[in-house]
């Protein structure tokens, strides 16, 4: 008797994709969240009553996995990454951290290695890195505090941004850009560039947080330009230009993309322990401007989830508090708030 080979040959043909399916689903997808907190901490929390405890009370609430300090200054000398990571273990939190000077960089991943990218010389800015191990996943991290001096965007509202004494607003687009590169900013920036390509050339995650002291070149724009006094000006910042074009993105605006309704202000904030006058350079000018930042390089798998601006939803604006009338997100932790700058908390996921 014949036997009739169709009918299984045919349920085996069925059954193969069923049986991939099952496979593909059973090598589940892993995801890791984790979230980087951008913090200039006011001369390490010295300029505000209790200002150093609060500043561990703001990173745990937070719950950042990294933190980019801006202002590190190891005062008496101590080193205040080792002291912050102490107190964050006293209160059963993990970091990890390196000695460092003007920028500093928490993790609670271990560091396997770290680098000096652009040394501080004269308090003219510098930018750190840590290379992380983030459960098998390489990160190179990156700290900024970018050179204070020539910050043009005062000379534009009327401040000199060398000496913050009054003058009369510099509105020539050509002599902004020239005072503005005196700066070592763009320095620093070419230096981090230099290290970041060969960290993205070996498939590791790169972001960079920082007071970079000078705004983007994305919220400079048309339809803002009347804003904050920036005198109908639309300026191509050099920091943010160089940064973009080299493929990074900027996390904020990724998510905000309107520099009217979601300016995104970091600096003065508003510290109601502190007198105005503490707190702002330009008392008859309105100085508020975005210039703490996150920055990330696309890698596959990453995805940006969330940016808040994390601290008060005030400012100070000609020497008066004010709030920030805008539609940006904002969080704060209980308690004290340490500095003069608002924070900046951006969640990523990773699937791997």
């Amino acid at each position: 008797m014949k036997r009739n080979t169709f009918l299984p040959t045919l349920f085996l043909l069925l059954l193969i994709p069923t049986i991939a399916f099952a496979q593909k689903k059973n090598k589940k997808t892993k995801e890791e969240t984790f979230k980087v907190l951008q913090f200039n901490v006011w001369q390490e929390g010295t300029m505000v009553p209790e200002g150093y405890d609060a500043i561990v009370d703001q990173i745990i609430e937070s719950g950042a996995n990294f933190v980019t300090l801006s202002e590190v200054r190891n005062y008496k000398n101590t080193r205040f990454c080792d002291r912050i990571v102490q107190s964050l273990k006293e209160k059963g939190q993990t970091f990890y951290s390196f000695y460092s000077y003007d920028t500093g960089l928490l993790s609670r991943y271990p560091i396997i290695d770290s680098t000096t990218v652009f040394p501080c010389v004269n308090d003219q800015g510098s930018i750190y890195r840590a290379l992380i191990d983030m459960k098998g996943q390489e990160v190179a991290l990156y700290t900024a505090h970018l050179d204070y001096r020539n910050c043009t965007y005062y000379d534009v509202k009327g401040y000199s941004g060398y000496t913050w004494e009054k003058r009369p607003p510099m509105t020539d687009i050509d002599s902004i850009m020239m005072d503005n590169v005196k700066s070592k900013r763009d320095n620093g920036t070419m230096a981090f560039l230099k290290y970041a390509k060969e960290d993205k050339a070996k498939n590791r995650i790169v972001i960079i947080g920082g007071d970079f002291n000078e705004p983007s070149f994305l919220d400079w724009t048309e339809e803002s330009k009347n804003m904050f006094d920036r005198n109908g000006l639309v300026i191509p910042w050099t920091v943010s230009t160089m940064i973009i074009a080299d493929g990074f993105i900027d996390t904020y605006r990724k998510l905000y993309p309107n520099p009217v309704t979601h300016p995104g202000i970091t600096y003065p904030s508003d510290n109601s322990l502190m007198p105005t006058n503490k707190l702002s350079w330009t008392p008859l000018a309105d100085e508020r401007e975005r210039i703490d930042m996150i920055y990330y390089a696309p890698f596959k798998g990453l995805e940006l989830k969330s940016a808040v601006i994390w601290g008060p939803d005030g400012s100070i604006c000609r020497n008066q508090r004010v709030k920030d009338n805008a539609q940006d997100p904002f969080r704060i932790g209980k308690g004290i708030w340490p500095t003069d700058h608002k924070a900046l908390l951006v969640t990523f996921s990773l699937r791997k």
